[in-house]
């Protein structure tokens, strides 16, 4: 008998995950990748020799199930995170996606809303969809700015449970100021988080909603290793909340959820914390460079404090897009309307994408 195959409409799924779709960022062979904002730059050797002098040694116990409190690297983020931040208001999980997954569980689930800014991050509807939470959509200026006023009314007006602000945001790379958090956290009565996943390539000057975080209970500030620390692989995201918050996490996460060897890895690497933010300069002058070159070619590079440039000006994005494809050179079209965004790679990368964008002519 031939193997029956079922589709997914054949299934029990839940009512309300049917006409979903999951992500789904493009995956390809190409030499040139710079659609997912990864930090393309490698672990530097003698980083990458002492994260793996320290997971051979959690091998030795790897029989035992790791610290469920991951202790040694809750010390470790708190320490590099400063504003005199303590262990016991450090949270982790495999990937800042899973933190706020965690959020979600805790504070939003069915009859609850998740709400942002659009256009945003595409993860935050899959996740506040995948925990039962309705989600919301506000809208931002032209130029992707928020003020405060603007902020506070549409909170006030749709009342959500959950709200996420990413700060720099993606993908449109905008900054967001400290008024703007404090302001929706003033007009809201739910949680309140602020994304800064992409804060390392803030200026040095930008601060950060750490600052906001002693007396408003109901904030958290995310943050992951993946951008900056060139861990995408590693998986490996945290956040900083009152103590309160962390213990509404425990009742949601899974025992163990953080593997001895990730901890292993994320601790040695905080210990290397100099040298692996180091890159970050480099990109810096990669993202500004695309700017200024775009500029050039006749797009409308918009405000990034991340590590990759939306652009418009962009009459046919898919036929663009394509073209690069077919050049080597893999970017993202994110859906926004004659927009593309590309990361800021190395600066054979970024020489890279722009001689081949200019081989396809400026824009018209």
């Amino acid at each position: 008998m031939g193997r029956v195959t079922a589709s997914l409409s054949d299934l029990p799924l839940r009512d309300d995950l049917r006409g979903l779709t999951p992500y789904g960022a493009p995956q390809a062979p190409l030499p040139i990748a710079l659609n997912v904002n990864e930090n393309t730059h490698p672990v530097p050797d003698a980083v990458a020799s002492d994260i793996l002098d320290d997971i051979a040694v959690a091998l030795r116990d790897v029989n035992r199930y790791p610290d469920r409190e991951f202790t040694t690297l809750r010390e470790g983020f708190a320490e590099y995170l400063g504003h005199g931040l303590q262990p016991e208001q450090i949270w982790a999980g495999n990937g800042s996606n899973e933190v706020l997954q965690h959020i979600l569980q805790a504070f939003g689930g069915p009859g609850r809303t998740a709400f942002s800014f659009a256009p945003t991050y595409s993860m935050y509807p899959l996740i506040a969809q995948g925990t039962g939470a309705r989600w919301i959509a506000g809208a931002r200026q032209p130029d992707y700015t928020i003020t405060p006023d603007e902020a506070a009314a549409q909170v006030e007006e749709l009342d959500p449970d959950v709200i996420l602000l990413c700060s720099p945001n993606n993908p449109t790379g905008t900054p967001l100021g400290l008024d703007v958090v404090e302001a929706v956290y003033e007009a809201s009565r739910g949680i309140v988080i602020v994304d800064e996943a992409y804060q390392e390539f803030a200026p040095h000057e930008a601060p950060s909603a750490l600052t906001l975080l002693d007396g408003r209970p109901r904030l958290a500030v995310s943050r992951t290793m993946s951008k900056a620390f060139a861990f995408a692989g590693a998986r490996v995201g945290y956040l900083a909340a009152d103590p309160a918050f962390i213990d509404a996490l425990r009742l949601v996460r899974l025992p163990y959820h953080l593997s001895a060897l990730t901890q292993a890895a994320a601790i040695a690497a905080l210990r290397n914390s100099e040298v692996m933010l180091g890159m970050v300069e480099e990109i810096v002058e990669q993202r500004d460079r695309i700017s200024a070159t775009l500029e050039a070619l006749g797009y409308t590079p918009h405000e990034s404090w991340s590590n990759f440039v939306l652009f418009g000006g962009v009459a046919e994005p898919q036929r663009v897009w394509q073209q690069l494809y077919d050049r080597g050179v893999l970017i993202r079209d994110v859906g926004i309307p004659g927009h593309l965004r590309v990361t800021a790679g190395t600066e054979a990368e970024t020489t890279a994408f722009l001689d081949a964008l200019a081989s396809i002519g400026s824009a018209s």
